[in-house]
């Protein structure tokens, strides 16, 4: 069976500027939104199996998450365009410009979201060596957090801080969590998969300097403009699995 040996190296998302260590930030700039924004290395065994296994449950999760928003959408008064979803190896071109290879993001200017098939596999192997489960939610859980961006996008919610937007992203897709509970579609050990998996998305401890001043620059850019800490990423997902969509966003807060 033909083997895949996956380097997990997703990208810093932190601020050069602010003088943490970071790979630059043009398809930032561009307007995606990306699942992850760290960098670790890891070598993960992905086969061809675990790739069409991998895609199939995306593919269902994908349905899902379109049902699921269109009804709330209409529920709120408005109409949902659910997002495309174009899977690569090693990156895409979009209107977006140039998505990440090693990670997930949507691109609102086509409403597409781009996701590595490689990298997404892995991280279910990944939750499934650590948790003795299939794995399949952390890897349901990166494509429900970029819907999640469609979501907010499309009722007009975005903040200038990228904090604010990865906060609601990963609440929504704790709300996706949620829903699928309540429609028995939920399995045993997925609710531990995805907390597995947002925590391990978690971004890097900022790398200091010893300078107080510009020490105090560089905390306060990796509050506002990160993914969050392994606490804020998990608390984020669970307020939207205990309190389903109204818990993210007010404009779902009569939506049953």
């Amino acid at each position: 069976m033909k083997k895949i040996f996956f380097l997990r190296a997703a990208l810093i998302a932190a601020i050069a500027a602010a003088g943490i260590a970071g790979t630059g930030s043009g398809a930032r700039d561009s307007g995606a939104h990306y699942a992850t924004g760290f960098e670790t290395i890891e070598r993960v065994e992905i086969t061809l199996a675990d790739l069409r296994a991998s895609n199939e449950k995306i593919a269902m999760a994908h349905a899902a998450l379109r049902e699921m928003w269109t009804s709330h959408f209409r529920e709120a008064g408005a109409r949902f365009v659910p997002p495309r979803l174009v899977r690569h190896r090693g990156g895409a071109r979009s209107a977006c410009g140039v998505m990440r290879p090693n990670n997930a993001g949507y691109c609102p200017a086509d409403n597409t979201i781009y996701f590595d098939e490689i990298f997404v596999a892995a991280q279910a192997k990944r939750a499934a060596r650590e948790l003795g489960t299939d794995g399949d939610m952390a890897a349901i859980g990166i494509i429900a957090h970029e819907v999640g961006h469609a979501v907010a996008i499309q009722l007009g919610y975005a903040s200038r801080f990228t904090y604010q937007n990865e906060s609601v992203a990963d609440c929504l897709a704790g709300a996706f969590a949620e829903y699928a509970d309540r429609t028995g579609s939920l399995e045993e050990g997925d609710v531990d998969e995805a907390f597995f998996a947002m925590a391990s998305a978690a971004d890097p401890t900022p790398q200091l300097t010893g300078d107080e001043r510009r020490d105090r620059r560089i905390l306060r850019a990796a509050a506002v403009m990160g993914h969050g800490t392994r606490e804020q990423r998990t608390e984020n997902f669970r307020r939207g699995l205990d309190g389903g969509a109204g818990a993210c966003l007010d404009d779902f807060q009569q939506v049953s």
